[in-house]
């Protein structure tokens, strides 16, 4: 939820539809049935919450609890999943975020995943652009 939360923040706001989103996976992924999606929900608030009111604070809070996390790949690329997965309604609602694709990315660094995994465009310079620079 704390992932989710980040990606769901990083625009600013939290729109209805991603909330919804959240709603629909937390009841419907088989992976995610042994946690009750009320409390998964209320996780979310929290943490969304925190990082919109104090957003230097709560991101880093955010983003402990996915650091501090003990979790296989399987799991590790559920989350960006998910994450994945909420950014994606902006873009049916014709907001596409590139903030929520940086803070996807961002996750998969901390958890390190591979983007490309997870069907994510990561856009790479050649090594010679980048001594340049």
């Amino acid at each position: 939820m704390a992932g989710a939360a980040l990606v769901a923040t990083a625009d600013g706001d939290v729109r209805f539809g991603e909330r919804i989103r959240l709603d629909q996976i937390l009841e419907t992924l088989e992976a995610l049935k042994v946690y009750d999606p009320h409390e998964g929900v209320e996780l979310f608030r929290d943490y969304s919450e925190a990082i919109l009111t104090l957003p230097k604070e709560g991101h880093r809070a955010a983003v402990q609890i996915s650091r501090d996390a003990d979790l296989d790949d399987n799991a590790k690329e559920l989350i960006v999943r998910i994450c994945y997965a909420i950014s994606e309604i902006n873009e049916v609602e014709g907001a596409k975020s590139l903030e929520d694709q940086i803070e996807i990315v961002s996750l998969c660094s901390r958890l390190e995943i591979d983007p490309g995994v997870c069907g994510l465009y990561t856009d790479s310079a050649p090594d010679d652009i980048l001594k340049e620079t």
